[in-house]
């Protein structure tokens, strides 16, 4: 005999796979909220350097997850979530070409940071250029078919160069239908492609890939960074400070916790990142007496541009206002200016 359910509980039964549905069924959307504000020193080995300060660097996060309808509601509710598109998040990227891609960003700000540190500390450290990492390729691209994110260009025509400003003013020279030869590496195999450029604007041509400079750190005194899991270029600052301190032995935290944000580039420039009010918050909830905040000067054009046009420090100084009034932040536009506050701030 064929056992029936009571209607009663077949319609409850219905209801609950029905509300699961509802409440966690995956989205085209992300939402984006505070990440972690986590102790960098227990990401950096230098050898022969261990850090002996109290207090504590802190890299700062913004936590990404696909949105469900549950917590879609959460996200329109709580002011310091956002709710994103999922091409503004990963333009267009697979998850794993974009976690490839964070992942590379990350790197390369260890590597900015390294290289700033160890020549603030009057450390011997040199930079080997590798070659263009591809970070994406644009559909309209003749070597879509050919390259793809985390290929290293290492040559053009048989050109190399010392940086990546060195491919595009070769290619300047060039016009749209032109054919050119990229020499490229993908997992140490080193491949060839022939293809014309594409027109990118009115002004010149190009091969239609996203960029950045793929470069290898030496230095005399070993080091090692692990990030772990988090992605991005926006640590590179705070990682900069973390590496000086245990070169030098500086006290520059004294005692605090000290959280913060912001790219490193290789003039020592602080850059801007996304997500800063999310930071502030994380920071907050890790108690963070102080955030570093990367500042530029907030001219009409400058505000036009931004983000709800106001820029990172703005956008800081207005979140600490209102949910960390007792943490501190401070602008910084380089790295020496982290140092100079840092050395000079009272207990």
């Amino acid at each position: 005999m064929k056992r029936k359910w009571p209607k009663p509980v077949f319609w409850w039964l219905i209801g609950v796979v029905l509300l699961t549905v509802f409440l966690f069924w995956p989205l085209p959307k992300y939402i984006e909220g505070p990440g972690e504000a986590s102790a960098i020193n227990s990401f950096v080995r230098i050898k022969d350097h261990p850090d002996k300060q109290k207090g504590s660097f802190m890299l700062t996060s913004v936590g990404i997850a696909q949105a469900r309808p549950l917590t879609y509601l959460w996200a329109k509710i709580v002011p310091y979530y956002t709710i994103e598109d999922a091409n503004d998040v990963t333009s267009g990227q697979n998850m794993v070409q974009y976690e490839q891609v964070q992942k590379f960003y990350m790197q390369s700000s260890i590597n900015e940071a390294i290289f700033t540190a160890y020549k603030a500390a009057h450390q011997n450290v040199e930079r080997k250029y590798n070659g263009i990492y591809v970070l994406d390729v644009q559909k309209n691209s003749k070597f879509k078919n050919e390259l793809a994110v985390g290929d290293v260009v290492t040559a053009i025509d048989g050109h190399h160069f010392k940086n990546s400003n060195g491919f595009v003013n070769y290619i300047k020279g060039k016009k749209a239908g032109n054919k050119v030869t990229i020499s490229y590496e993908r997992n140490g195999v080193h491949k060839t492609a022939s293809e014309p450029l594409i027109k990118i604007n009115k002004q010149r041509a190009g091969i239609g890939i996203i960029l950045t400079d793929n470069m290898t750190i030496h230095t005399d005194i070993p080091v090692k960074v692990n990030p772990g899991d988090v992605g991005g270029p926006s640590g590179g600052t705070m990682f900069a400070l973390q590496i000086y301190g245990q070169l030098t032995n500086q006290d520059l935290r004294h005692g605090q916790k000290i959280a913060g944000t912001g790219t490193i580039d290789a003039e020592e420039n602080v850059g801007e990142i996304g997500g800063i009010d999310k930071k502030i918050i994380a920071a907050k909830r890790s108690r963070a007496k102080v955030f570093l905040a990367p500042y530029i000067k907030p001219t009409k054009a400058v505000l036009k541009a931004e983000p709800d046009h106001l820029t990172n420090y703005q956008l800081a100084k207005k979140t600490a206002k209102k949910y960390a009034p007792n943490m501190k932040v401070v602008p910084i536009s380089t790295f020496e200016q982290a140092i100079s506050y840092l050395k000079n701030q009272k207990d």
